[in-house]
């Protein structure tokens, strides 16, 4: 009596491990989701965003209750391994972008994204405010560009699509980026990026370059060799073998519209 009363606890047991184990992968593996449609981002791009790249952040503001239903679509589906290379690059380039100006928006009037960790105690840059979740996992903006585009996604055309809400970054574009014509509008920002005057300045003999081409040099040479390989590519004059590069100084203050 006794060994049957004990190989029916172990059976009792056993059961209630298999199924609560099971719960609980259940509960840790994120559902799968199909890859989300970025067509309100490119909506508000479109609407706010002027051909320079320069924002309307008075009308961010205005329409902050679409560029929060569009956060929301973000938070609920994390990138998956079904989703194709192209599409999870596309979301993380959004994500990048849209949560930059979410930050804009909800400090508005900022004189530069650089003042927003102003008060925010255990943070060293506005870039490490931990406020983006999506499904589940916390990210802060350097996360996004360094931990993941950078980390798994290494392309020097990045550089370009990613906006840090200032004057001397690359101009936010005004459309969302897409899977289906992600590679074309990595060129096309890249290109019109290196040739802008406002922020670089190309020429045979001279080039004044950006000082995202010094900051992440390395990137730029696992692409193209060097750096001047690589702008080459996108000049409309590209430089000599012995033109004379410098960097230029970064303004940090808000790429607003006026």
């Amino acid at each position: 009596m006794t060994k049957r009363i004990f190989l029916f606890a172990a059976l009792l047991a056993s059961t209630f491990c298999l199924y609560s184990c099971a719960n609980r992968l259940t509960y840790n593996v994120k559902p799968q989701m199909p890859p989300v449609s970025h067509e309100i981002w490119d909506g508000l791009l479109k609407k706010h965003v002027r051909s320079d790249g320069f924002v309307d952040y008075k009308g961010m503001v205005r329409d902050s209750a679409e560029l929060n239903n569009y956060l929301h679509l973000l938070e609920s589906s994390h990138p998956q391994r079904i989703w194709s290379k192209a599409e999870q690059k596309a979301f993380w380039i959004n994500a990048y972008n849209a949560y930059t100006v979410k930050l804009i928006v909800d400090h508005y009037p900022v004189a530069s994204i650089k003042d927003i960790k102003n008060g925010i105690p255990f943070v060293n840059t506005v870039w490490d405010i931990k406020f983006i979740k999506i499904q589940g996992e916390e990210y802060d903006l350097n996360a996004i560009e360094h931990g993941i585009l950078r980390k798994n996604f290494p392309d020097g055309r990045i550089h370009a699509a990613v906006n840090c809400a200032s004057y001397s970054c690359p101009p936010l574009r005004a459309e969302a980026y897409v899977a289906d014509r992600l590679e074309s509008q990595l060129d096309d920002a890249m290109r019109r990026f290196v040739n802008d005057p406002l922020r670089n300045r190309v020429g045979a003999d001279k080039a004044e370059l950006s000082a995202i081409f010094n900051w992440f040099g390395g990137d730029f040479k696992k692409d193209a060799g060097s750096v001047q390989a690589f702008v080459n590519r996108f000049a409309e004059t590209p430089m000599g073998e012995g033109a004379q590069v410098s960097y230029l100084d970064y303004d940090w203050s808000l790429n607003e519209a006026k």
